[in-house]
């Protein structure tokens, strides 16, 4: 799975301004909406409730947001935040970067293989710093699609 299969470019936002977890869950809702055709409400309902079984915030300044919900497939967007928020993050830094990735209710494996490659990527500390300097939609775009190598296939 590569991340194309994800994320496309106009799905791709350089400058959220949040002040709040909250905040920022309810903006990925609406503009997620606008691709899922799902009702805003309770996809920031289906957000929330995974927050409260535990942070997104994997750490590094990064969240990875998901839920199951009624699409026919894998969906992905990419925000980068004007100003850093507490997101509860595992290390309790504020969070920047954020990937929010839906599957469908069905999609089993697929899911996971999903968040898996989401998270190898922003795992690498050099690609994260070219998100943060990168201005652009179309640059973070690609740079969240370049040709990583990676151990395995996803």
């Amino acid at each position: 799975m590569e991340m194309a299969d994800l994320i496309t470019p106009d799905r791709v936002f350089a400058r959220i301004k949040a002040t709040s977890k909250k905040q920022v869950l309810q903006e990925l809702a609406r503009r997620a909406t606008e691709w899922t055709g799902l009702d805003e409400r309770h996809l920031f309902d289906i957000l929330l409730e995974r927050e409260r079984l535990g942070s997104t915030g994997v750490g590094s300044g990064i969240a990875i947001p998901h839920g199951r919900v009624d699409i026919p497939h894998i969906f992905g967007l990419f925000a980068k935040l004007d100003q850093p928020v507490d997101f509860d993050a595992i290390d309790e830094q504020p969070v920047d970067l954020i990937f929010l990735l839906l599957a469908p209710v069905a999609a089993g494996a697929d899911h996971l293989k999903a968040l898996a490659r989401v998270s190898r990527l922003l795992r690498d500390r050099a690609v994260c710093d070219k998100l943060r300097g990168a201005e652009r939609p179309d640059a973070i775009y690609a740079l969240l699609t370049q040709d990583a190598p990676s151990s395995h296939a996803a």
